[in-house]
């Protein structure tokens, strides 16, 4: 790879320390800002294919096999002293951060649709955020809780603007599937070790509510079908849902993996034309037809969450706020 390919290396990782690490973890934001100026460690993710050079991939990858490092120095001689062991690991693995904590920013939308509902997610991971009406949500001037379950519910914190039309009660859920192509199983030691793992360093309470979900999911088990949202496995599972319940197709920090433009709208018509609601909760560049409808300005690192390919919210990625743009009518 030549100078040119390295420069964009670089400029991912810088552009992921100034819009998602940073207040968030400053640890990661350290490491991200040290790869982009580290001719050696880009050298190295050049070697990998694009979708394995993510930020997120590589810092949890180092931390999974070696341990949390102190800094830049210790992760450096870590990945340089075994680079055939992380590549193999970045090669075998994916982000797929099951992030429970969206359900927060989801959850207005949902409770407004027409109930009972049907939640179809795609990239669904464990099927963490299949679960919104089994957990509870603090929104500041607004608190939620869920009814009492076996395992105690974690509580997700969002702030949202005043604007936000925020729930008074969970949405009825009566069916609830998930589309991965790789499913995690909560069952699975290994799995879930690598779920935790992909929470940031200093997200103590991040994590613990992720804990939390994961035992929910053990004893409801969400139901998991492993396959591609890019065809006739999402068409056969639209089809089990009840005919008498609203069926949302949703996902979040997905569709960004489908590097094709065109196959990021098939997806959307198909979408569109097998369900009455589809909820999109991406970073805007993923539908930029649905972003250049939300105003001129992006605010940096957050997700724009869409109904039916309106803008509705800009909310943030892990779930910790939303900002309520979409018109009352």
């Amino acid at each position: 790879m030549g100078e040119e390919g390295l420069a964009e290396i670089s400029t991912r990782y810088l552009r992921f320390a100034d819009t998602e690490a940073r207040s968030r973890s400053p640890l990661y934001e350290e490491l991200a800002r040290a790869v982009a100026g580290d001719r050696e460690t880009l050298g190295f993710l050049s070697t990998l294919p694009d979708v394995k050079r993510q930020p997120n991939l590589l810092l949890a990858v180092v931390r999974h096999l070696f341990g949390t490092p102190t800094g830049w120095t210790e992760f450096r001689q870590a990945l340089l002293a075994h680079p055939e062991l992380v590549r193999s690991l970045m090669l075998e693995r994916s982000t797929q951060t099951n992030e429970p904590g969206r359900c927060a920013t989801l959850l207005p939308v949902l409770a407004r649709l027409p109930q009972p509902l049907a939640l179809l997610e795609v990239g669904t991971s464990a099927g963490l955020c299949l679960m919104p009406d089994l957990y509870s949500y603090d929104y500041g001037r607004t608190v939620l809780r869920t009814p009492v379950t076996a395992s105690e519910p974690p509580v997700f914190r969002c702030s949202a603007s005043e604007t936000t039309p925020l729930p008074t009660a969970p949405p009825h859920v009566v069916w609830r599937a998930g589309l991965d192509l790789s499913p995690i199983d909560v069952s699975n030691p290994s799995h879930v070790a690598w779920l935790e793992t992909l929470v940031w360093p200093e997200q103590t309470a991040r994590l613990a509510n992720l804990r939390a979900a994961l035992m929910i999911a053990a004893t409801v088990k969400p139901r998991v079908v492993k396959g591609d949202l890019r065809g006739s496995d999402l068409v056969r599972l639209c089809s089990e849902a009840p005919k008498d319940a609203t069926l949302v197709v949703f996902h979040t920090a997905v569709l960004d993996y489908v590097s094709d433009p065109a196959e990021r709208e098939a997806f959307a018509e198909q979408v569109m034309r097998l369900s009455p609601y589809w909820v999109s909760n991406e970073f805007p560049r993923v539908f930029p037809s649905i972003a250049t409808r939300a105003g001129k300005s992006w605010p940096p690192g957050r997700f724009l969450l869409s109904v039916n390919g309106s803008p509705v919210a800009w909310t943030d990625p892990h779930g910790a706020s939303l900002e309520w743009i979409a018109d009352e009518a």
